[in-house]
């Protein structure tokens, strides 16, 4: 039977053959994955990224054979027939074969690494070979998964009538946000452009032009500090529509979710997805991308403790717990009260709660005795009515009790296998605060981006408490990861001057960054708003990666090099002669 994959030097993959093949004159290109000696016979495992085929060489072919060395690429022709004892493990293991004529194409020397064991492999080792990395099956089949993924978004929006439009790389140099990363010009010296963070500006551009629905998967560029979720440059869904509000993003969106799952892991999502406000998410879960996938959640206790005498509770702001279920060893709560204090907390007080005896136990049990102890009984509910349960509390600052409970609440559910692993939980978070206070900017800054529509009732607290105003924002997270942010936008000019005053960005500042834009809506711009989802994140927890540098073909390091390519690297002088750049030392 003909090969798809036919070319003039192979027949088929190394992936296609089965039983119903036998018989047939073949060739098979890839390369030797092992080669074994077995008297004047020679076995080759030919592999390329469709599968794997088992050559059978012949005494005839011992002299090439004694020239394959592993993972040396070579060109096969032979039969194929069935196998004495088939191999289960492979989708060609009924069949090999029995080669006539194989040829190497190109001799490999021995590998600086393992494509087989990676266990001891030092992530460096692998990014410096990235290109040898890459064999190995499960890379090739996070790529094959990205593959799919972004086929399916494509798909999606076409068929939702979305417009893909490209964007300029090479733009203005806006900071609000993450630093930029400039790029000299040499026509014009001493300016320079920047790489874009986000299409943000181009796109709500396109809205103002009359593109109602655009769509673009787009590399974008932060420079941050970087961590497992996070690369220099990195690729978004980008996602801008006229004429809706949150609830027509939340429809499109969850339809292309549904998509997604659908292609990619054949399964049925069921919609609509839950949602929380920004300040429920915080109240609940103490985070803002919360993982749902477990019961757990955060109580507060104030108004109980701060009847106690205990003077930590009675001089705190607020005062919550988490109700783990069981015991938890002395060794875990010294673990969770350092993970409470990386967030602020200043200490983590542990209760135990015998159901059978209806009382609290530990030494900080006495801060809660007779009374008392039956109201904080009473107000935790069944949280503590089905079996013995462990409070873990947390007094003072609401935000800071919020974050390290949040991530205490989390450590809890992984630590005690909690967290139902074969579920995909979705979750809009709404209603964010459209304001943050910058200890480093000593003002108030967006906490998504300049351009976020506050809420229509609170478009007032602009001019009167800015800090109070919420925005029209949302992020869609999936078990407990962000994995994509948008809102709806500013339109008109008037607006976009007071968002501007709130951040305390002059009219000449503002003219300077953003003129460009406030001039376009002079020109009549529709309502309009959007989305950007993480395509890495989102091809990540597709494919159960922790780091998003598993499903990126050439990813930089947490300081951001390439160390394959040995990147960022010097440049000549008469490079930088051209750009009239000087470096200081």
């Amino acid at each position: 039977m003909a090969s798809e994959h036919r070319t003039h030097l192979r027949t088929h993959t190394c992936g296609e053959l089965r039983k119903g093949d036998e018989g047939s004159r073949v060739t098979l290109c890839g390369w030797a994955m092992t080669v074994r000696y077995h008297g004047n016979v020679t076995f080759v495992d030919c592999r390329d990224r469709y599968g794997t085929t088992q050559l059978v060489l012949s005494e005839d072919l011992k002299t090439q054979a004694s020239a394959i060395r592993k993972e040396s690429v070579i060109r096969a022709t032979g039969t194929v027939r069935t196998k004495p004892q088939p191999n289960k493990r492979l989708a060609t293991g009924e069949i090999e074969v029995a080669a006539s004529d194989i040829t190497v194409l190109a001799t490999a020397d021995p590998l600086p690494l393992d494509l087989e064991d990676y266990s001891n492999m030092t992530e460096d080792t692998r990014l410096k070979y990235r290109y040898l990395d890459l064999r190995r099956k499960r890379m090739q089949e996070n790529l094959l998964m990205r593959h799919r993924i972004t086929k399916a978004v494509r798909d999606y929006f076409d068929a939702q009538g979305f417009v893909d439009i490209e964007t300029p790389f090479l733009g203005k140099s806006t900071p609000e946000g993450a630093r930029d990363y400039l790029v000299p010009s040499r026509v014009t010296r001493g300016s320079f452009y920047a790489l874009p963070q986000s299409p943000q500006i181009f796109k709500q551009l396109l809205q103002v032009a009359g593109f109602d629905r655009y769509m673009q998967i787009v590399k974008c560029f932060r420079d941050e500090d970087l961590r497992a979720d996070r690369q220099p440059e990195f690729t978004q869904i980008d996602v801008e529509m006229s004429f809706v509000d949150e609830e027509d993003i939340y429809a499109v969106m969850e339809g292309l979710m549904r998509h997604v799952w659908k292609q990619a892991k054949g399964v049925s999502l069921t919609l609509p997805f839950p949602r929380l406000t920004f300040a429920e998410a915080m109240a609940r879960y103490g985070s803002d991308k919360p993982d749902v996938r477990f019961g757990v959640g955060i109580r507060d206790i104030t108004a109980v403790a701060k009847r106690t005498d205990f003077a930590i509770f009675r001089g705190a702001e607020t005062v919550r717990c988490v109700v783990a279920p069981g015991k938890i060893p002395r060794k875990q709560q010294e673990e969770l009260e350092r993970t409470a204090k990386v967030y602020g907390a200043k200490g983590l007080l542990v209760m135990g709660y015998d159901p059978t005896k209806r009382e609290f136990l530990g030494s900080a049990a006495k801060r809660f005795s007779g009374a008392l102890a039956t109201e904080l009984a009473k107000s935790l509910g069944k949280d503590i009515g089905a079996g013995e349960a462990t409070l873990l509390v947390v007094a003072g600052e609401e935000r800071v009790v919020a974050a390290a409970l949040g991530a205490v609440r989390l450590a809890v559910g992984k630590a005690l296998g909690l967290i139902d692993t074969s579920k995909d939980a979705f979750l809009w978070v709404t209603d964010f605060p459209l304001l943050e206070w910058s200890e480093q900017d000593g003002r108030y800054v967006a906490m998504h981006h300049p351009f976020t529509r506050p809420k229509d009732e609170d478009i007032p607290l602009l001019e009167k408490a800015p800090e109070k105003a919420r925005a029209k924002a949302y992020d869609l997270t999936l078990n407990g990861v962000e994995i994509a942010g948008g809102s709806i936008r500013i339109s008109e000019r008037e607006l976009q001057q007071k968002m501007f005053a709130a951040l305390k960005i002059s009219p000449e500042e503002a003219q300077r960054k953003f003129g460009f834009l406030m001039d376009a809506f002079r020109y009549g711009a529709p309502p309009h708003g959007g989305i950007a989802f993480g395509l890495d994140r989102l091809v990540s927890l597709v494919c159960g990666e922790e780091s998003i540098r598993e499903v990126i073909a050439f990813p930089k390091t947490k300081n951001a090099e390439d160390l394959m390519m040995d990147s960022p690297s010097g440049v000549s002088d008469a490079q930088l002669d051209e750009l009239g750049i000087a470096l200081k030392k």
